[in-house]
């Protein structure tokens, strides 16, 4: 299980959010491309990179710290927020990108989604954001009635690269990940399945590996606040 390391822009900088509410931002780095370097030199196998305030705006916004991060490490990073169209799809992946997550337009335009899929293979995934088994879009702002296990299932064929799936009551909130729920995401699809929200500890960790399920794990708050180790964790998993 790979774990993947986040860091979440705001106005430029690193910051983590609870429950996706952009008031609630803490600052942790106002220096994202120096936190990148810190995760590389842990010996992380990717970042994970959301810009926050893309997602609301629907366009990038944290367009300089991001391009700073991928000049600074060597590690594949994949970015989510703001991306909701062929053209910015087709430039963050010239600029270096690893992977591009799509969320929104997995609801509202799923074409793009298998289009983008299609014309770059192992490079887009799909973002489903839920709140109550209900995904959430817009920057979590507006819910849905999609239930996140439906959407999944839409793009079996599709050939996406992954499905980041964020438990947004767990975000942010140290209180550990939607367990049960990323599971049986991760066995309704054959599609990999990568846990987001709440991983706040070595254990969470280990229960997300013991699935058998779950392809892999993000964390944000836990490794800025000391509460797991990177290099630790990076051993855990591949031990």
């Amino acid at each position: 299980m790979i774990l993947y390391p986040a860091i979440d822009l705001k106005d430029g900088q690193a910051v983590r959010l609870i429950h996706g509410e952009m008031a609630s931002a803490t600052v942790f780095n106002d220096d994202p491309a120096a936190q990148a370097r810190a995760f590389a030199d842990a010996g992380c196998d990717w970042v994970h990179l959301v810009d926050l305030n893309g997602a609301f705006a629907g366009a990038p916004v944290n367009a300089a710290p991001v391009e700073a991060i991928l000049a600074a490490i060597d590690v594949p990073c994949q970015l989510g927020g703001g991306i909701r169209d062929m053209a910015t799809i087709e430039a963050w992946l010239t600029k270096g990108l690893a992977r591009v997550i799509l969320g929104t337009v997995a609801v509202e335009n799923p074409d793009l989604v298998r289009d983008a899929a299609r014309a770059f293979p192992d490079q887009v995934a799909v973002g489903i954001d839920a709140r109550g088994g209900r995904v959430a879009t817009k920057g979590w702002a507006e819910e849905t009635d999609v239930m996140a296990t439906d959407l999944a299932r839409r793009f079996e064929d599709a050939g996406v690269a992954a499905i980041i799936y964020t438990d947004i009551d767990r975000d942010g909130a140290m209180g550990g990940p939607n367990v049960a729920a990323t599971e049986a995401l991760a066995r309704a699809v054959t599609i990999p399945v990568i846990a987001s929200g709440g991983v706040s500890s070595l254990d969470d960790l280990r229960a997300l590996k013991a699935t058998g399920a779950i392809a892999g794990a993000i964390s944000g708050r836990a490794l800025y606040d000391g509460a797991i180790d990177l290099g630790q964790a990076l051993a855990t998993l591949r031990a």
